[in-house]
């Protein structure tokens, strides 16, 4: 007979103290915001942005972040010597650094080499590590290969983002923004319109209008690129373009694990320059400057709010700021950077701002 035991009462005691410590932070860190955004009068459309960018980390991403983790410690993956990696050189990766750091456990950024200096310089801010990779492709392999090596956590947000969030309810990001809208004219909205990265947003939220039985439908907004419209227009998640995506966030070269179609009720491609022209163009009814991919959002809200117009229909759309524009000083608010990428705003600009003027506009 055998007797042996995997964990000590010491792995136990650091779990537990793990797991206060990220719930913690969850507390010390209020709700974020619902934003109103001033349709013309005499729309009977309201639209609504939940602030994202408020978070510790400044983005959507430490929602995810903190799920992963707790997703983690509760499945006994993480312990007090274990090394976390991950395949992110965006905003994941700075996330998860700062909850590895609360933890007090070493992290590690898999990224391509290409990776802007502003954005290691982020991660390393919240004390992650940055391995760099010539082939953008092989980043996935590289994460699991170092995790092996070092038996280290590959915490994998690409497979577990859609399992790791409590769909159901306990705060998440769809509760939240239902209870927000409680006493709003129409409380619960026609549309929710938000990108897909891993696909655990559009996961959670999916699942939720369903679990609770409500009326709202879902609209995934994706780019230029990306896999994950023509994966959903031919029921397929064999789906690959291999190019990358030029809005951070979201998009990706392939159809990844945690997008999950089925719940998506439909889908908007918007092209780069509109998502760029929309995201300049929000500077200023916003406040503050944000990133790309809420311009994508925004397009997409248009386009619905469009079509609800034509056919005569009330009621609200809510959408996600997902981040910041600080940190896209020398990308998206480059006019040298757009330059270089070929990108004309204008066309996309004029468009905006004819139909909020009133114009009969059908498309961007």
């Amino acid at each position: 007979m055998t007797d042996t035991e995997r964990f000590s009462a010491a792995d136990r005691a650091w779990s537990d103290e793990a797991i206060r410590r990220v719930e913690a932070d969850a507390n010390r860190s209020a709700d974020t915001h619902l934003v109103r955004f001033e349709f013309p009068s005499g729309w009977e459309i309201d639209l609504y942005f939940k602030d994202e960018s408020t978070h510790p980390t400044g983005s959507l991403k430490h929602r995810l972040a903190r799920s992963l983790f707790l997703y983690a410690l509760a499945n006994g993956w993480l312990g007090p010597r274990k090394t976390v990696i991950e395949a992110s050189s965006g905003s994941t990766a700075v996330s998860e650094a700062y909850f590895a750091r609360l933890l007090g456990l070493p992290f590690v950024a898999v990224m391509p080499r290409s990776t802007s200096a502003n954005k290691i310089a982020l991660i390393e801010r919240q004390g992650g590590r940055c391995h760099l990779v010539q082939d953008a492709t092989l980043v996935y392999a590289e994460a699991a290969r170092l995790a092996g090596e070092c038996d280290g956590h590959y915490i994998d947000q690409f497979t577990f983002a859609e399992r790791a969030t409590d769909w159901r309810g306990n705060n998440n990001i769809a509760e939240s923004t239902f209870a927000q809208m409680a006493l709003e004219r129409y409380p619960v909205p026609t549309w929710i319109v938000v990108g897909a990265g891993t696909g655990g947003t559009s996961a959670t939220i999916g699942r939720y209008i369903r679990y609770r039985r409500l009326a709202s439908r879902l609209c995934v907004v994706d780019v230029e690129n990306s896999a994950f419209l023509p994966g959903w227009q031919a029921n397929s998640d064999k789906v690959v373009t291999g190019i990358g995506s030029r809005i951070e966030g979201i998009g990706r070269p392939r159809v990844e694990p945690s997008f999950v179609g089925d719940v998506v009720d439909r889908m908007i491609s918007v092209p780069d320059a509109a998502s760029l022209a929309a995201m300049h163009f929000l500077a200023e009814p916003l406040g503050k400057r944000v990133g790309a991919s809420t311009g994508t959002n925004f397009i997409g809200a248009l386009r619905i709010a469009a079509r609800m117009r034509r056919v005569g229909e009330r009621g609200s759309i809510v959408t996600l700021i997902c981040d910041g524009g600080e940190r896209y000083a020398d990308t998206y608010y480059s006019e040298e950077w757009l330059q270089a990428q070929g990108l004309d705003l204008a066309p996309y600009t004029a468009q905006i701002h004819d139909m909020l003027a009133g114009a009969d506009w059908t498309d961007l």
